[in-house]
């Protein structure tokens, strides 16, 4: 069993920014995440994507945000867990004590939920149902895997217009299929692709992945229209995620649908447990990556508080010591 002042469960960037807050305060850290690598949804699914309404970045890619988050989190050297779920809680001598899907037991001064959307599985791609080939992704991690080759992207949503503004200047074609002639992506960034080498089939749907070892090719099917075949070498089903919470479902927490419900302390109505980012709930509630840093920080100071009466919630600037 091992010691630990503050358990971050979700390595997005609410609990990478609540892990460097919790080292600031002088806590021990451990971070937990059922994905292998930190980053959380951005990470698995946006690397690529320009974030544009994080203070004092302009512009910055996923990628690029995780990556300063890390190393910003890695003044505080916490414990990164990766690869393994948070399934159960219970109390000893009035602390949390986690248990992890591997076998390992945390006893935490407190605990942090920062799971985002909770558990998310990519929706599959009904067409794939028979593939058992390589070539068809959900996630993209490394774009420059994909140069030279003929990408096609089925979905319509966000995801699938970044994707293809990113491929478009590195792969041998692109082809994106939507079931609709309406698309559920931002205006701004359908109107970016249009101006690309980027061919979009609409009132289609993908019938069929045809290859053995690896993807050659998909048949498509219009609507209204003749049905084709093109040559393709990688298919990225784009077609959005369903979440759960997962095993915190049972923990007794106090929900919304599936979001936490949280007070101005970012505390739970369980004790010692709070919560922080998207995956939590109060009225006037807004998701962005920006509101999460703040709610990271204001969680932190009051389970520093919960962990050492003590101890000031106000812990001063970080400025303050240089």
């Amino acid at each position: 069993m091992r010691e630990v002042d503050v358990a971050i469960i979700g390595a997005g960037p609410t609990g990478l920014f609540a892990a460097y807050y919790a080292g600031f305060r002088g806590l021990s850290v451990a971070v937990v995440d059922a994905l292998p690598e930190p980053g959380g949804q951005i990470a698995a699914m946006y690397p690529e994507k320009l974030i544009h309404d994080v203070a004092g970045f302009p512009a910055i890619k996923g990628r690029d945000l995780v990556a300063n988050l890390v190393e910003q989190a890695a003044s505080a050297t916490p414990d990164f867990l990766l690869g393994v779920r948070a399934e159960r809680l219970e109390y000893v001598d009035g602390k949390p004590l986690l248990h992890l899907a591997d076998g390992e037991r945390l006893h935490c001064g407190a605990v942090l939920v920062t799971g985002g959307l909770g558990s998310f599985t990519p929706r599959p791609l009904p067409a794939a149902a028979a593939f058992a080939g390589a070539g068809l992704a959900y996630f993209v991690p490394q774009p420059t895997e994909l140069i030279g080759r003929d990408v096609l992207i089925v979905g319509g949503g966000d995801s699938a217009f970044d994707w293809a503004a990113a491929l478009a200047p590195l792969a041998s074609s692109v082809t994106l299929v939507h079931r609709r002639d309406r698309f559920r992506a931002h205006a701004a960034t359908v109107a970016k692709v249009r101006e690309l080498p980027v061919r979009i089939v609409v009132n289609a749907e993908v019938t069929k992945l045809h290859g053995d070892a690896v993807v050659t090719g998909a048949d498509i099917a219009v609507r209204g229209g003749a049905a084709e075949t093109v040559p393709v070498d990688a298919v990225i089903a784009a077609l959005g995620f369903t979440a759960d919470l997962g095993p915190l479902a049972e923990w007794g927490l106090t929900l919304d649908k599936r979001h936490i419900v949280v007070d101005s302390a970012m505390a739970t109505n369980l004790p010692r447990v709070f919560a922080a980012g998207d995956i939590t709930e109060y009225p006037g509630k807004v998701r962005l990556i920006a509101t999460g840093f703040g709610e990271a920080a204001t969680a932190v100071n009051n389970a520093a508080v919960a962990i050492d009466p003590a101890a000031h919630l106000f812990p001063g600037h970080s400025s303050d010591g240089t």
